[in-house]
């Protein structure tokens, strides 16, 4: 057996001692697969975490807590009798080989850009029809997660909806719907133009609104083939950096955050701005 294969059966090995009814882990034992959900959605964060910060030995760390989240999920399934860790394998292996006629076929060809992500896209709408007993698979809108961030699951809808042509067909389109629903939430605001000074609760009509924008945002993101998670995710960094900047300067200055003035952090946001740090994660 290879390392790979010893290590893996040595990890199988430890998830069934810890869910063993006599011998295993109470808090183990007490977990179903809603309750380990939100710990493997945390895991991968911290994998895509670990590759922001070019961290090897901890992307290493963290693709091992996400591989024990596939084979806690796995063995509680195991024990319902729906399949087991083998099973889950030869799926995804199975998938990867039809995904790929171009690599696993008779007479391999090479395909990249268009072609490839044409050839994809055809074989997984095959995948959606064969799946019988549930309309909802029939979508082209069928099987985006949930749970997937608000984001990256609006471009993924949006993509879906165009493979159908329901798209604008080029990118200039899409600001000018991203400017219409700003005026529309322009013209949702001056309803009720003391709402938000008030500190009060925005109106449903608000919410909506907001929503639809960010939505155009987002599909916006994806003609110009940026991943809007993403640059939402970078541009958090840079405002943490440069607010860490301000605070650290600020202390060094003996000010106090909450007396500071507005022109005050404006200068201080400046000079966040000029120091270089929005590459330091």
């Amino acid at each position: 057996m290879s390392s790979a294969g010893s290590a893996l059966k040595a990890l199988l090995e430890v998830m069934a001692r810890l869910r063993d009814p006599h011998a295993g882990c109470r808090w183990d034992l007490a977990q179903d697969f809603r309750s380990i959900a939100p710990y493997t959605i945390e895991e991968a964060y911290e994998v895509a975490d670990a590759i922001e910060r070019d961290d090897a030995v901890s992307l290493r760390d963290e693709l091992g807590d996400l591989l024990f989240q596939v084979v806690f999920h796995a063995r509680m399934a195991q024990e319902r009798g729906w399949f087991d860790f083998a099973d889950v394998a030869q799926s995804i292996h199975d998938k990867l080989v039809r995904r790929h006629p171009h690599v696993f076929s008779a007479h391999p060809q090479p395909l990249d850009g268009p072609a490839l992500e044409t050839l994809w896209e055809e074989q997984k709408a095959r995948e959606r029809t064969d799946v019988k007993g549930d309309p909802r698979h029939m979508s082209v809108l069928a099987d985006v997660p949930l749970a997937l961030p608000a984001l990256t699951r609006a471009a993924k809808l949006g993509r879906r909806a165009a493979r159908v042509r329901f798209d604008w067909a080029e990118a200039p389109q899409v600001r000018a719907k991203v400017l219409e629903e700003l005026t529309e939430l322009d013209a949702a605001l001056g309803e009720v133009p003391g709402e938000v000074r008030a500190g009060q609760a925005p109106s449903a009509r608000v919410v909506e609104e907001f929503g639809d924008l960010l939505f155009a945002l987002a599909n916006w993101g994806r003609h110009l083939r940026i991943d809007p998670e993403a640059a939402l995710r970078a541009a958090n960094h840079k405002f943490e950096n440069r607010f860490r900047h301000m605070e650290a300067v600020a202390r060094g200055r003996d000010l106090n955050l909450q007396e500071l003035s507005a022109d005050a952090w404006e200068e201080l946001w400046r000079e966040a701005k000029a120091s270089g740090t929005d590459e330091k994660i």
